[in-house]
């Protein structure tokens, strides 16, 4: 689903993802292990289109990476890094208006707002805004906004970032859920926990 072959990225002479050969098979998680400044989100964001490689070729579903197409955008699903919120929507009205923009009606996407908010634990805060969210709640709310819509790949960089234990356990069952519903999964982690309990194997990236 997932293929990478020789990919590299060097900005004005810094290399900041050494050529790196990727496969992920459908319906695979794979977890992307290794020190800060090995390259991992660089890999990531040059899986989810948001980065062109310095070198080398990366193609999703047998198809170049292009997030200029809207069939590329529905079928990968990223979160590297949190996504740009609205002060005046409330929690459950960003995954509603995401849910919207791809196709559900209201109802629908009140529903699928609900049921990913729940999972993630988010239930009692659906009302708030996003000010009014700790860092560790924005780091969830921002996975769901992910995990709302429609996709076939998942990406995602360092879920765990500002997670306790117990929230680590509700991404690694976020993570097993959209596994059992058919996605592919690319993670990029520092935690063992997600590795061992989310990922079918492990690749390791050294410093670039």
């Amino acid at each position: 689903m997932i293929e990478a072959r020789g990919v590299s990225v060097a900005v004005d002479g810094v290399s900041l993802l050494a050529p790196t050969d990727l496969r992920v098979a459908p319906g695979e998680t794979v977890a992307v292990r290794g020190p800060n400044g090995s390259g991992k989100t660089t890999l990531l964001r040059v899986v989810a289109g948001r980065l062109t490689p310095t070198a080398g070729t990366v193609a999703v579903a047998g198809e170049p990476v292009d997030d200029r197409s809207r069939s590329f955008r529905r079928r990968l699903a990223g979160a590297i890094g949190l996504p740009p919120f609205a002060r005046d929507l409330t929690l459950r009205e960003h995954l509603t208006l995401v849910a919207t923009t791809w196709g559900r009606d209201v109802a629908e996407a009140e529903a699928a707002a609900d049921e990913v908010a729940g999972g993630l634990g988010l239930s009692p805060l659906s009302g708030r805004f996003p000010h009014e969210l700790s860092s560790g709640q924005r780091q969830l709310a921002g996975l769901a906004t992910v995990l709302v819509r429609p996709f076939d790949v998942l990406v995602l960089d360092e879920p765990e970032q500002r997670l306790d234990a117990d929230r680590v356990a509700a991404v690694i069952a976020a993570l097993a859920h959209a596994r059992e519903a058919g996605a592919t999964i690319l993670v990029a982690t520092h935690s063992d926990r997600i590795a061992a309990e989310a990922a079918d194997r492990s690749i390791h990236l050294a410093a670039a």
